[in-house]
């Protein structure tokens, strides 16, 4: 087949949407797939065009077997829904000459396009009604229900237009495909039919991240003690998830010099949460920039127990990324989520973390306390079993694969 991926994130960003893209374009060109990928110069998590493209205009380079054609766009500094506005239309005008020079050229079979931001598949929505491809609208984030949620946009009126146009893009589409149960019931409940529904999960490669012992984790690089008793934070430091809650939290164990908090990461929250640390006086607290992806295994073995932290706005609306890395690696994580979202269901009835209350600074510590002194030697068996059992790369993009082709016919 030969294969369009459209998104505005994309490898070699380390973590979220980019990381996934990614790894999925190259190993549908590893199965002997034309894939072309139309995307911006990388810039995630840090919101800041990385170094090796800064001053790098509309250019095509060839990744591990895919064709990946680049335009530039407006990257804030400091973000707000409003400059994010205007960062997603600067990427969306950016790409208008790939899209006229794809109408007159060779045919793509297939455009995946991957939201968010929702509005891309306007032009995927036309080239499929003038060329009859098909067209597959991938769902990483609600983008307009988080933003209705987390009181970025309180416009009705916009809102409203913003949900029209969110529906009408996903009707269009051949078919639309998402990566949790909970975000699923959310697309139909926006009047899309069940049976034009895709389910293709985020996915880690287990032959990648992996347990590994303490004494092999990266305790020793980073200047932590085998003795320390460590709460992990790794991933993109942004809004959604809360992330004040760390800085609380470490306060509450300022007196056990035993235990230390780790934020390892980048994004638009990392000031603000390097300020706040300074200004409560905390020792416990260490900033680490993001590791290559070599290296997560040994990252992730820092910890005693992870932290997966989002606010009760968002709780269902994403499945954070970060979560497969630390099941795969058969870590114990500390997971906030309500009774009845898909983070919630999979986490307690599979026993693969402890599960507290979206933000509720007692119940996160209470449950850092029970990580940290209580057995979760069966946590981490049983979260290293589900990775290997629902969460494997493999067997994620060879269904996919399946698919796409059964749409073919």
């Amino acid at each position: 087949m030969r294969i369009l991926i459209h998104g505005i994130n994309y490898a070699p960003e380390l973590t979220g949407i980019g990381k996934y893209t990614g790894e999925m374009a190259e190993w549908l060109a590893g199965q002997g797939h034309e894939v072309h990928v139309l995307t911006a110069v990388p810039y995630y998590p840090e919101w800041q065009v990385h170094e090796a493209y800064k001053g790098k205009r509309w250019h095509t380079e060839h990744l591990n077997g895919v064709q990946v054609h680049r335009v530039p766009l407006y990257v804030p500094a400091e973000v707000s829904a409003a400059k994010r506005i205007i960062h997603e239309f600067s990427f969306l005008a950016a790409t208008l000459p790939f899209w006229l020079k794809a109408f007159f050229s060779k045919k793509f079979d297939v455009v995946f396009c991957i939201a968010p931001p929702f509005h891309l598949a306007a032009m995927p929505w036309l080239y499929k009604s003038l060329r009859k491809s098909i067209w597959i609208n991938h769902i990483q984030d609600l983008q307009v229900d988080a933003a209705k949620d987390l009181g970025m946009i309180k416009n009705k009126t916009f809102l409203k237009l913003m949900f029209g146009l969110e529906r009408f893009f996903l009707q269009k589409g051949t078919r639309v495909s998402t990566i949790s149960e909970g975000m699923q019931k959310k697309i139909l409940a926006k009047q899309i039919s069940g049976d034009r529904m895709l389910f293709f999960p985020n996915w880690v490669d287990g032959n990648v991240v992996y347990p590994l012992p303490v004494e092999q984790s990266l305790r020793a690089e980073l200047g932590l003690s085998l003795d320390d008793k460590i709460v992990l934070y790794s991933g993109n430091l942004g809004e959604k998830q809360g992330l004040d809650a760390i800085i609380r939290a470490a306060s509450q164990f300022r007196d056990d010099t035993a235990v230390k908090f780790v934020i390892c990461g980048s994004g638009g929250g990392k000031e603000k949460l390097m300020q706040q640390a300074k200004d409560s006086g905390l020792t416990n607290v260490f900033f680490f920039p993001l590791q290559p992806y070599e290296k997560l295994s040994a990252l992730l073995a820092i910890a005693d127990i992870h932290l997966v932290l989002q606010k009760a706005s968002a709780a269902d609306l994403v499945m954070p990324s970060k979560l497969t890395g630390i099941l795969a690696a058969g870590g114990c994580a500390i997971v906030t989520a309500q009774p009845g979202t898909t983070l919630f269901d999979v986490v307690h009835e599979k026993q693969m973390g402890v599960v507290v209350a979206p933000e509720d600074d007692l119940a996160l510590s209470e449950g850092i306390r029970k990580g940290l002194y209580t057995d979760t030697t069966a946590y981490k068996i049983n979260a290293r079993t589900y990775a290997e059992h629902y969460l494997a790369k493999q067997r994620i993009l060879e269904k996919f694969e399946r698919d796409i082709n059964a749409l073919m016919v």
